[in-house]
């Protein structure tokens, strides 16, 4: 039996019962603009008579993206200032991103590449474009660290996946190998038992890093995938923005990260929503961030305390975005406590 396609159009979204006709028609710009897609398996876990459903606020487009304000930029961070040939971003000096695809399973509506992906701008790297990366990668000694990005690159097969693993293998100071993902998420069929299989490196340490930003997210079927990885070995990794009506309050994210420490899941990284064209709707102001999170501190461990990260416009690096519980005073620097209180620690 043939697996469904997704939901590309603002027609498919219609017949799928995520969007009403006067929808369809406002999201005609949105979609010749941005790439469209929702996995029939997403499209199963929105609840239709929620307004406020999270995976359909992540995922269905919405008229608002077409709206653009003057700190928006094409390319936020920076990837191709740091881009010495395609496929390469090399902005830190040990590590380096390696995007061997520019498609995804599903389009984020507020994908900090928004302007870079899709099916319009080739699948692919092209096997003459894949060797010049891996060239750049095996000349720069200095490289440790590679992270497979894109677009999603678990929409390799597993036999270029595992062709790829087995290159970057090969490179002897290339120690690390980190694949960052939504499949699991978006569409969890498709990681199989050989999949995970492919991804093994013998003298490596692989890292497979999830993207995910609600606990709606978390199904029976991402759980058995994330399953496959930890019982195989894997260090397993997770990435969430903070995205207005999905996630921006303490209680959402500490049930979220509680429940993917649970999973064996180490959460890694909150990042402030980056200055993507048409996603203001999502987008908090670093004062409203830094509360939640402090809230955030104060409600689970350490294990499942992400770092809250700004990534500066531009690609120069992240930036720490938690407030310091080391307080200034007249009497001298004073340390915040769970409770909100402020207690004494050094005498100026």
């Amino acid at each position: 039996m043939s697996r469904q396609r997704p939901l590309t159009t603002p027609d498919a979204l219609q017949s799928a019962g995520l969007i009403g006709s006067a929808d369809a028609e406002a999201l005609a710009p949105v979609a010749e603009r941005y790439a469209i897609a929702v996995t029939p398996f997403l499209a199963s876990r929105i609840d239709r008579n929620n307004p406020d459903d999270p995976i359909a606020r992540m995922f269905v487009p919405r008229p608002e993206e077409m709206l653009r304000t003057p700190e928006e930029l094409a390319d936020p961070i920076g990837d191709d200032t740091h881009s010495p040939v395609p496929g390469i971003v090399h902005r830190y000096p040990d590590r380096v991103l390696l995007k061997p695809v520019a498609v995804c399973p599903v389009y984020c509506r507020f994908c900090f590449r928004r302007e870079m992906v899709g099916p319009d701008l080739g699948e692919a790297l092209t096997p003459a474009a894949l060797g010049n990366a891996l060239d750049y990668i095996r000349a720069h000694t200095e490289v440790r660290e590679v992270i497979l990005t894109g677009g999603d690159p678990f929409m390799l097969s597993a036999a270029r996946a595992g062709a790829l693993t087995q290159a970057l293998v090969a490179i002897p100071h290339v120690s690390i190998i980190r694949w960052h993902t939504r499949m699991p998420v978006a569409d969890p069929v498709r990681i199989t038992a050989a999949y995970v299989e492919a991804l093994q490196a013998s003298g490596k340490a692989v890292y497979v890093s999830l993207h995910i930003n609600h606990v709606q997210e978390l199904s029976l079927e991402t759980r058995y995938v994330l399953n496959m990885f930890a019982d195989a070995g894997f260090p397993l990794l997770a990435q969430t923005v903070l995205l207005r009506g999905v996630n921006d309050d303490a209680g959402t994210l500490a049930e979220l990260m509680q429940a993917l420490v649970a999973a064996r899941v180490r959460p890694y990284y909150l990042h402030h929503p980056d200055l993507a064209p048409g996603t203001g709707h999502f987008r908090l102001s670093v004062e409203e961030g830094q509360a939640i999170y402090s809230d955030l501190r104060d409600r689970v461990s350490g294990l499942a305390l992400p770092h809250y990260v700004i990534d500066i416009p531009g690609g120069v690096s992240k930036a720490n975005a938690a407030p310091s519980d080391i307080v200034q005073t007249p009497d001298g620097k004073a340390l915040r406590g769970r409770d909100g209180q402020l207690y004494p620690y050094e005498r100026d």
